[in-house]
């Protein structure tokens, strides 16, 4: 079989400047000079008829040829290395994995160990933040996020619930004579008050939010810092049960009430549907996969 190829050199420059959004950039990633990345791109052109970038002043972009040829070339290459990685020996190399701070502090950290026992050759890279990167621009294989499922062009996973309830440490619930009713909530400090899961868990109870009544508690805009703050007696915090469970099974918070607030939000595993064969997102997918298993069944139960 025979296919009509372009040239591999000049794609792979292509494909990296595409990607990097410069010429200065892809030789530098591929180790040649500028003016051989712009050669390699002429000598693209020349053999597809049609320009595939537009020059500017000190920036580059994508024509229309060049904006449907770029992601192709992307999955091309991303396949070929997954492919001589597997034929090298499976899970290898570095994994870079995206996600909020939350679930990196709280979920990941707790359990990794267990992970690179397993893959003793696989390093983990993660990075924490909000954001939500572009897989097919940027250096990630997997991500972790809240939503429902449905980001276009990646492969979801699903792992459990994103819902909330408030906790906080036995002794600042001691203090106040212990939280019964949700009123009692009131007695102490809320952890990020304004937080629109607290009204939302409050209607769930069968009981209006009432702000006039809150104490306020530390506003530090992420559920990392809100645990923390409820570890060390500043406040009830409204947190993801799923994510706090460890913390709750050793007694150092409490969660008061079974109710959970929901705004139909999960944590889901996601990666480039081109690359889930990949060994090493293979690996950390199915170790993830089976980690949470049990709290799946769980939601299952509860369902019922």
């Amino acid at each position: 079989m025979s296919w009509e190829l372009p040239p591999l050199g000049a794609i792979r420059v292509f494909e990296a400047a595409a990607r990097l959004g410069s010429f200065t950039k892809a030789a530098e990633e591929l180790g040649m000079t500028q003016s051989a990345a712009s050669y390699q791109i002429k000598v693209l052109e020349e053999r597809a008829g049609t320009p595939l970038f537009l020059r500017k002043t000190r920036q580059i972009a994508l024509t229309e040829a060049g904006q449907q040829l770029a992601p192709r070339a992307t999955d091309a290459f991303s396949s070929l290395a997954d492919a001589w990685v597997a034929t090298k020996g499976g899970a290898t190399g570095v994994l870079s994995v995206t996600t909020m701070e939350t679930f990196a502090t709280n979920w990941l950290a707790v359990w990794l160990g267990t992970f690179q026992l397993m893959h003793p050759d696989l390093a983990v890279k993660v990075n924490t933040s909000q954001r939500l990167v572009d897989f097919s621009r940027e250096d990630m294989d997997v991500g972790i996020r809240t939503g429902t499922g449905n980001w276009p062009g990646l492969t979801a996973h699903y792992l459990f619930k994103a819902d909330y309830t408030p906790m906080l440490s036995p002794r600042l619930a001691e203090s106040v004579g212990g939280i019964h009713h949700p009123e009692d909530l009131y007695k102490v400090p809320l952890c990020c008050a304004s937080d629109p899961w607290w009204k939302i868990w409050f209607e769930a109870m069968g009981v209006p939010f009432e702000p006039d009544r809150v104490i306020a508690g530390p506003m530090l805009g992420s559920q990392a810092y809100d645990a923390m703050a409820a570890l060390t007696d500043r406040g009830a915090a409204i947190l993801t049960r799923n994510i706090y469970s460890a913390l709750l099974a050793k007694g150092q918070l409490i969660q008061p009430f079974d109710v959970l607030g929901s705004d139909g939000d999960g944590y889901w595993l996601v990666h480039l549907e081109s690359r889930r064969n990949t060994p090493k997102i293979k690996a950390f997918r199915d170790w993830v996969l089976a980690q949470t298993a049990d709290i799946r069944e769980r939601e299952k139960g509860e369902a019922r």
